[in-house]
């Protein structure tokens, strides 16, 4: 009998713990998708804007949005992790 009460107890102690861990790991996930995102959209507006200077060609302006979002991604790795 004292042991059921005992993994009831442990376990009533333990769930909020458990809760708040997942809630901190969607936190960080979300944080790493919003930063992803913004990526996406600097990469998309720095191609636009190399394209309408013409002062590279698209092989470099694509080259430069790649090299934006391969940092971008890096940098919610970093979010994340």
């Amino acid at each position: 009998m004292n042991k059921i009460i005992f993994s009831l107890v442990t376990a009533a102690l333990l769930m909020p713990a458990l809760s708040a861990h997942a809630t901190y790991q969607g936190e960080q996930r979300q944080d790493a998708r919003n930063v992803r995102q913004e990526t996406r959209t600097q990469g998309r507006e720095e191609k636009r804007d190399c394209v309408a200077s013409n002062n590279k060609s698209n092989a470099q302006c694509r080259h430069d949005k790649r090299q934006n979002r391969q940092t971008g991604r890096q940098n919610a790795r970093d979010v994340k992790w």
